[in-house]
C-alpha cells in the first residue's frame, strides 16, 4: 500500500459518526456480557447502566463543549493541551491498550457465535477469520469504511428494536399461543434487586466496559466534516439512544427468563427466542449477533489506529505509526494492530474458557480512567477558552466535578474487587510502565 504522510482526510458525515460511536457501544457488552451482569445483580442491573449513561452523558458533553472551541483538535490533543505531555502519553497508549483487548474479546466473540453454527470448527480458527475480516474492512478509504460501519451497525441498532418489540409483545402476551409470563419473573426469584443494592454497584465494571466506545467520537474530529457543529447534535440523542438499547432488551430477558436461569456462556438473546422455540429467530439474531460484535471490533480497530496516529504525530510514539496511505488509512498504525489482533485470537486456543472473563475487566477499569482524563481536561480547558463555546456542559462545574469524583471511587473500587484482580493487576501494571516511561521520555514536561 502508497503510504505518503498526508493529513487524515475530513471524509466523515454526521450519520457515519452517530452509527460509529454506536457502533463501539453496543457490542459484546450488552449481546454477551449483559448476562454477566444479571448474573451478578438480576434485573436491578438496569440502575447500573441507567447511572453509568448519566456519566456518560456528562464525559461526552465535555468532549463536545471542547469539540466547539477547538475544532481542529481530536480527543487526545484536549487532554494533551490541558494536562500535558505526560498524562496525554499515558491515557493514549492507555486507551490502545483499551481497545486492542475490546477487540479480541469481539473477535473471539464473534468465533464464539459462529459456532452456533459450525460446532466442530475450532473457536482460534473462527475468531481468527473474523480478525481478518476486520483488518480488511480498516483498509478502507475512511469514506468507504464509514459507509461500511453506518450498515453494519444500523443491522444490529433495528434488530435490538425488532428484539424490543417481539419480546414486549411475548411478555405481555400480545402474540397468540404464547404464555405471558407478565412481571412474575421481576418478583419471584429473590425480587428485582435479589442481591441487594451493592450487586448494582458490583456491575458497574463491566456495565463501564459495555459502554466504554461512546467517547469513540472524540477521535473522529479530524476527519469528520464540521466535527464542531454536529457533534453536540450527535451527543444530545446519542445518550437516550444507548441506555433504551441496554435497559430495555434486559429488562426484557428477565422478564422472559428467571435472572438465575441465564446461561452465561451463551448470548441471553438467543436463550430467550430458543427458549420460546423460535428456532428461526434464534438463527436470525444469531446473524445479528455476529454483525453487532463484528462492529464494535471494527469501531474498536478504528479508535485504535486513530489513537496510534495521534501519538505518532505528537511525537508520542514512534513517528512510523504517523504514516497515512493513499486512502487515508494509518496503514504502519493498521499493521500493527493487526499483529496483537491475530495473537489476540489465538488466545482462545490456550483459555477457551477463561478467556472473555479475563479481558472483561480490562477495558472496564480503562474506560473510567479515560473518561476522568477528559472530565479533569473540560475543568482545566473552560477557564482559558480563546472563544465561547457553542455548547456547554450542564451545571458547570459542579457537575463535572461530581462526575470525576464518581469515576474515580468506581476506579478505586475496581482495584479491590477480587473477582477481577488478574485483569486489573495487568492495567496496573500497564499504567506503572507507562508512567515510568513517561518520566523519562519527558524530562523537563510541566503540567500547563
Amino acid at each position: 500500500m502508497k503510504s505518503n504522510q498526508s493529513p487524515l482526510q475530513k471524509k466523515l458525515l454526521p450519520r457515519h459518526i452517530s452509527f460509529m460511536a454506536m457502533g463501539g457501544v453496543i457490542g459484546t457488552g450488552i449481546f454477551k456480557g449483559s448476562a454477566e451482569t444479571v448474573s451478578i445483580a438480576g434485573p436491578g442491573v438496569i440502575f447500573s447502566y441507567v447511572f453509568a449513561g448519566l456519566l456518560l452523558l456528562v464525559v461526552m458533553g465535555a468532549i463536545a463543549e471542547m469539540a466547539t472551541v477547538y475544532p481542529n483538535m481530536n480527543m487526545k490533543e484536549f487532554i494533551r493541551k490541558a494536562l500535558g505531555e505526560r498524562v496525554s502519553f499515558i491515557v493514549g497508549w492507555l486507551y490502545c491498550f483499551m481497545w486492542l483487548a475490546v477487540c479480541v474479546i469481539e473477535v473471539i466473540a464473534a468465533g464464539s457465535f459462529l459456532q452456533f453454527w459450525i460446532p466442530d470448527v475450532p473457536l482460534w480458527i473462527l475468531s481468527l477469520a473474523s480478525a481478518a475480516f476486520i483488518i480488511g474492512v480498516n483498509s478502507m478509504s475512511v469514506s468507504g469504511y464509514g459507509e461500511f460501519e453506518f450498515w453494519l451497525a444500523g443491522i444490529k441498532i433495528a434488530m435490538i428494536v425488532v428484539f424490543i418489540v417481539l419480546g414486549g409483545s411475548l411478555l405481555f402476551g400480545l402474540l397468540p399461543g404464547a404464555e405471558a409470563p407478565f412481571l412474575h419473573n421481576f418478583t419471584e426469584y429473590g425480587g428485582f434487586v435479589p442481591n441487594g443494592w451493592t450487586s448494582i454497584f458490583s456491575a458497574l465494571l463491566i456495565v463501564m466496559f459495555s459502554y466504554g466506545g461512546s467517547e469513540l467520537i472524540g477521535l473522529t474530529l479530524t476527519e469528520a466534516q464540521d466535527a464542531e457543529k454536529v457533534l453536540p447534535k450527535v451527543v444530545k440523542g446519542f445518550i437516550l439512544r444507548v441506555i433504551l438499547f441496554y435497559s430495555l432488551p434486559i429488562l426484557i430477558i428477565c422478564g422472559l427468563i428467571p435472572w438465575n436461569q441465564l446461561d452465561e456462556h451463551t448470548s441471553p438473546f438467543v436463550q430467550v427466542l430458543t427458549s420460546t422455540g423460535m428456532q428461526g429467530a434464534a438463527h436470525l439474531m444469531n446473524f445479528i449477533l455476529i454483525t453487532a460484535v463484528l462492529s464494535a471490533a471494527n469501531s474498536g480497530i478504528y479508535g485504535a489506529t486513530r489513537m496510534l496516529h495521534s501519538l505518532a504525530k505528537d511525537g508520542e510514539a514512534p513517528q512510523s505509526l504517523a504514516r497515512i496511505s493513499a486512502k487515508g488509512v494509518p496503514v504502519n498504525s493498521l499493521k500493527l494492530c493487526a499483529v496483537i489482533l491475530f495473537l489476540g485470537s489465538m488466545i482462545a486456543y490456550f483459555a477457551q474458557e477463561r478467556v472473555f472473563t479475563l479481558l472483561m475487566a480490562v477495558p472496564g477499569f480503562v474506560v473510567v480512567i479515560v473518561w476522568i482524563a477528559i472530565c479533569l481536561a473540560q475543568l482545566k480547558l473552560r477557564k482559558s477558552y480563546p472563544v465561547q463555546p457553542t455548547f456547554k456542559v450542564w451545571g458547570y462545574p459542579y457537575l463535572t466535578i461530581i462526575t470525576t469524583l464518581c469515576l474515580s471511587i468506581i476506579a478505586v473500587t475496581f482495584l479491590f474487587d477480587a473477582a477481577n484482580r488478574i485483569s486489573i493487576g495487568v492495567c496496573i501494571g500497564v499504567m506503572i510502565l507507562l508512567t515510568v516511561w513517561s518520566i523519562f521520555r519527558f524530562k523537563s514536561s510541566r503540567i500547563p
